[in-house]
């Protein structure tokens, strides 16, 4: 069996003393979308930040590729070939769409697609409208869309997406879920976290329901779509 591209066991993560994750199970592999879903609060943006390196990890492990990332400084482990895409988005509001993704460019890398600005334009066509705008003049969902498409631009095996459909006009939402299916189709592995249970059911292959930063659900999506009780119960829905 291969191996997956990110694999999560036992993973047990707090801010300072505040204990947020606890025994914390996850895999993803080559060109597999996998959500995190859950309540606000209830570890989904930890869960990334761990694997990242951003928040400290008590126990536990995580693995990129067959390598222990635990204990590695963030810049380290995005040299991997894991990008992360926050929830904040953190575009450079005075450059423009085309020197946004200059910032982002590295050189190929084995095992993931290399990306190209044309690529990335016929991608998000959007910015090829943009290309020469400074992005702090863009609307929400184009910054999130850049955002993805500089991260991108490092040419990551692995994408993290910390709500990538927050805030969105329902236009912009198809627009992403397209653009999560393509990464899939080119066999990028991506872990999402989510609230919006359709735009997770669009695009997610494996579904991971999070409460008190505890796993309570682990399973294919339509698995989940077809439990009313763990809707309900951790999701409200």
């Amino acid at each position: 069996m291969t191996e997956p591209v990110l694999a999560v066991t036992g993973l047990c993560a707090a801010y300072g003393r505040a204990r947020i994750l606890f025994d914390l199970a996850l895999t993803v592999a080559e060109g597999e979308v996998a959500v995190l879903l859950g309540r606000n609060g209830a570890g989904k943006s930890t869960t990334l930040k761990s694997v990242m390196g951003l928040v400290g990890i008590s126990a536990g492990s995580v693995r990129f590729a067959g390598q222990e990332l635990r204990g590695l400084p963030p810049y380290r482990i995005a040299r991997t070939g894991i990008g992360y895409v926050p929830e904040e988005r953190r575009v450079f509001a005075e450059l423009t769409v085309l020197e946004n993704l200059e910032v982002g460019r590295q050189p190929p890398r084995a095992g993931a697609p290399a990306w190209t600005v044309e690529a990335l334009l016929a991608l998000f066509p959007n910015l090829a409208e943009a290309r020469d705008r400074p992005a702090g003049r863009m609307s929400g969902g184009e910054q999130q869309m850049l955002a993805i498409a500089r991260t991108l631009m490092g040419n990551p095996r692995l994408l993290l997406l910390d709500e990538p459909s927050e805030g969105l006009a329902p236009v912009v939402v198809g627009q992403m879920v397209a653009a999560v299916q393509r990464l899939k189709r080119e066999g990028v592995a991506v872990l999402l976290s989510e609230q919006n249970l359709r735009f997770a059911a669009a695009v997610a292959d494996r579904a991971h329901v999070i409460e008190k930063g505890q796993v309570r659900f682990a399973g294919p999506m339509p698995a989940l779509e077809r439990d009313p009780v763990i809707r309900t119960a951790y999701l409200g829905l």
